[in-house]
């Protein structure tokens, strides 16, 4: 694999802009990720937390490596590595570690919180990072979105009143996850959805195997068939193929409008909940999810203004 410059690279755009084909590689996206709360919940119960946050990493880097590798994929440049390096610090090393903390001490209700506030998180960190300039109407759906989606979730775990220090986790991996994505959206754009996510994992890997060894030392692992099963949805299709459908919904954007499908994550994972765990699914789980689906339809509809091009 060779350095190639970022001067081809933007020569050669690997997304064109096709926003309905993002919405539908976003809603697939956030479908295989709606897996992740209800599935790490499962592996806990057997697995150290972070032999789950680092070891499905490690899986999912081997996987990417001999993508790159079969696909002969060039070494990205050294700026381009820079930016990879913030990607993988949000969504290999920080969303998956803090998650896999807070849900041992939280139910998978509780944990969609993270994903219900997920969205506002990287609408606004897409916004300070491009020159997309959404109009006053989207961020008017995205808060209410965001305020039904959170609703939503508090209600499911217990109520506004129980609060846990997880919580303080879980926001940490909405502020990792959010300038991941953001980033990463726009990095697909130039090395492709699939290589983005490939080369962040590959970056990251020595240190997320050292801490797999690490975790290893301390507790060997030791789980039932359905544990490992978990894990190996969380490493293969969390950590790696849903990052295929999910940057390249992203790259073709409008990033701010197509994150807002995430509030489509929090009425999956808990409807996952119910049918995995047994965790209850009441009316009020249902009329809150439609309100959650409605807002997230209303946000996708939302044409945003283009910044004027200046000479």
């Amino acid at each position: 694999m060779k350095e190639h410059s970022s001067a081809t690279i933007a020569e050669q755009p690997a997304i064109l802009p096709r926003p309905a084909a993002g919405i539908w590689w976003g809603l697939l996206g956030v479908a295989a990720f709606s897996f992740t709360v209800p599935f790490t919940r499962v592996a806990v119960a057997g697995l150290s937390p972070l032999f789950i946050g680092s070891g499905r990493a490690v899986i999912a880097a081997i996987l990417a490596a001999a993508a790159l590798s079969l696909t002969r994929q060039r070494l990205p440049s050294a700026r381009i590595r820079a930016r990879l390096a913030l990607v993988a610090g949000g969504v290999v090393v920080g969303f998956p570690l803090l998650t896999s903390y807070a849900l041992t001490a939280v139910p998978a209700g509780h944990g969609a919180v993270v994903i219900a506030l997920l969205p506002a998180a990287t609408a606004t960190a897409a916004v300070l990072r491009t020159r997309e300039r959404p109009p006053a109407a989207f961020w008017v759906v995205m808060v209410l979105g965001s305020l039904a989606a959170t609703t939503f979730a508090f209600l499911q775990s217990g109520g506004f009143g129980h609060l846990h220090w997880a919580d303080l986790l879980l926001l940490g991996a909405v502020a990792c996850a959010a300038v991941g994505y953001a980033e990463g959206g726009l990095l697909a754009r130039e090395l492709g959805s699939w290589q983005t996510i490939a080369w962040a994992l590959v970056l990251a890997s020595p240190l997320m195997l050292a801490l797999t060894v690490l975790s290893i030392a301390n507790q060997p692992p030791s789980a039932t068939p359905a544990q490992w099963a978990a894990f190996a949805y969380l490493a293969v299709v969390s950590m790696f193929l849903g990052f295929f459908a999910w940057y390249r919904g992203l790259a073709i954007g409008p990033i701010p409008q197509v994150s807002q499908l995430q509030l489509l994550q929090p009425v999956l994972s808990i409807c996952w909940a119910a049918l995995l765990l047994g965790e209850a699914l009441t009316w009020t789980t249902i009329i809150g999810g439609l309100a959650v689906i409605a807002c997230a339809g209303a946000a996708v509809r939302v044409r945003l203004r283009r910044p004027a091009l200046t000479s």
